[in-house]
């Protein structure tokens, strides 16, 4: 017998702990739907992949579980992932719907004040031609520099886990974003990796000035809430599960699993 539409769930899909970012703030306006979350912990860090080659693996891992899972609509939490698979997805599994994460370049440029926004992201989302295309389309009147980080997204799984970050470290991954010009200095730092938030409160502390970060978390979570039917008030179907693509997490990442309210499948 097939799912009832209040058992179908939400999926969420990051390559780590990130997405946990977009399921915090999905949560909170959508309390009446079950989640899945997906983290694939074997293909991490995805910036180390060639773009066919993670294309495939990602695509072929969706196969197992759209029907395993049958999600009413699947989040890409993943600014990589995003860029590199989003339409491969969308060919390959045309019955489901996908809200992928983008860079949030046009919030920025239409927020800033001096003109110089930075966009801090993993290098892979740095040097695809999505991006750039996103400054051409809606920050043309901006000076927006691209600042990839090799480091960033590991610190962040490191402090989720561990409760603990080296602030230099994040300090000199985050300083190519500040420059000063004519006077003026960068007002905004587009956080281009949803890991990023989680160490939103140690870039505040080390930061040379303040900015307006802008973390997209909400914005996606109110993007998939609109392509969704509406519901009631029924609650949801079960409980909230997280799954490990290499189906042997440590007990760290069990335990933040289970700190989101997620239980390990």
């Amino acid at each position: 017998m097939g799912m009832t539409s209040t058992d179908r769930p939400v999926l969420m899909f990051d390559s780590g702990i990130g997405g946990l970012t977009v399921l915090r703030e999905a949560r909170v306006i959508m309390p009446d739907r079950r989640f899945v979350y997906v983290a694939d912990d074997a293909g991490f860090p995805y910036g180390a992949w060639e773009e066919k080659a993670l294309s495939q693996r990602i695509v072929d891992l969706f196969g197992g579980l759209i029907a395993t899972h049958d999600p009413e609509i699947v989040v890409v939490a993943c600014n990589t992932a995003s860029t590199i698979v989003l339409s491969d997805l969308r060919a390959a599994y045309p019955a489901t719907p996908f809200v992928g994460t983008v860079p949030a370049i046009k919030p920025a440029a239409e927020r800033t004040r001096s003109g110089l926004v930075s966009v801090l992201a993993t290098p892979g989302t740095v040097k695809r031609q999505y991006t750039r295309d996103l400054i051409a389309q809606w920050a043309t009147k901006c000076h927006v520099r691209l600042v990839g980080s090799d480091r960033l997204a590991g610190l962040a799984e490191t402090y989720m886990r561990e409760g603990f970050v080296d602030e230099e470290a994040v300090r000199a991954e985050i300083t190519p974003c500040f420059i000063e010009k004519d006077g003026r200095r960068t007002d905004i730092v587009v956080l281009a990796c949803t890991h990023y938030p989680f160490l939103a409160n140690r870039m505040r502390k080390t930061a040379p000035w303040p900015v307006d970060w802008i973390d997209p978390a909400e914005a996606i979570a109110r993007r998939a809430l609109s392509l969704l039917p509406s519901r009631r008030g029924d609650a949801p179907a079960g409980e909230d599960i997280a799954i490990f693509t290499s189906g042997r997490p440590d007990f760290a990442g069990r335990r933040l699993m289970q700190g989101f309210g997620l239980k390990v499948a």
